[in-house]
């Protein structure tokens, strides 16, 4: 499963992967909003949107994407590593 995570701390970004690796899922995250993030999120299964710490213009860029790609959407307040496992643990 291919799972883009929207949000969340620079710092996590190497726990995300991790938490998204130990899941057999593979991990795009993006933590800042880059000029070409409608190119690059691609067409992934899943999307978790950690809305606590987005722009409102990024969420709006990432829904796009994954409306076109007809992708699940999950969106959490927290962006902790417990509040990304149980998404997994459910989408899985």
């Amino acid at each position: 499963m291919s799972v883009v995570i929207i949000g969340g701390h620079d710092r996590m970004v190497c726990q995300y992967k991790r938490i998204c690796k130990e899941y057999n899922c593979k991990a795009k995250v993006f933590t800042q909003m880059s000029a070409k993030l409608g190119k690059q999120v691609g067409s992934p299964d899943l999307v978790v949107l950690f809305t606590n710490t987005v722009s409102h213009k990024m969420v709006k860029c990432a829904l796009c994407e994954a409306k076109r790609s007809k992708a699940k959407i999950v969106r959490s307040h927290s962006s902790s590593e417990a509040a990304l496992e149980s998404i997994l643990e459910q989408c899985s």
